[in-house]
């Protein structure tokens, strides 16, 4: 493939290059992403998605980036795709199993999932931080991946609070 490919896969069809906040821009274009993916083939479907654009995402990013002095430039917003979908995967998870219409994606769900994600990625504490350290396209993919782990996780308690304690 190209250098174009790679460009137009790293910044997610030219997305990274909107200013300001490209990062938030591109976790912002992840939600409809993840609402047509899971619309079409509920949660597994955005599970086998992730992992897919992860890999192209990795290979796109050392395309892009190689010969450049940063490893992460603002313009790659693939790897923030990939966090956000993550971030996605209780609220998609939960509305699978419980068999609700696929093209509902309820807003309380995504809404909270952005804003945790979003949170995580910029304050990159502990592992994070961590793989944002490193030099690698890889790392750059992966530090996205972790902050949306993190993300999913208080979207699940959260779901849990709302869901199960609360009985809503």
């Amino acid at each position: 493939m190209s250098q174009t490919a790679s460009r137009l896969i790293a910044t997610v069809f030219y997305v990274g290059y909107l200013k300001p906040a490209p990062g938030t821009w591109g976790s912002f274009a992840a939600i409809p992403m993840a609402w047509v993916l899971h619309g079409l083939g509920g949660f597994p479907l955005l599970v086998v998605a992730t992992i897919v654009v992860f890999l192209i995402g990795w290979w796109a990013t050392a395309q892009l980036t190689q010969g450049m002095e940063t490893h992460d430039p603002s313009e790659v917003v693939v790897d923030e795709v990939i966090g956000q979908w993550i971030a996605l995967w209780p609220l998609s998870a939960g509305l699978w199993h419980a068999g609700v219409d696929p093209w509902i994606f309820p807003y309380p769900g995504w809404v909270g999932a952005f804003l945790a994600f979003r949170l995580f990625d910029i304050w990159k504490p502990g592992p994070v931080g961590y793989f944002d350290r490193g030099n690698t396209a890889f790392t750059v993919m992966f530090d996205d991946a972790v902050a949306g782990i993190l993300a999913a996780i208080c979207v699940a308690l959260a779901a849990f609070v709302s869901h199960g304690m609360l009985g809503a």
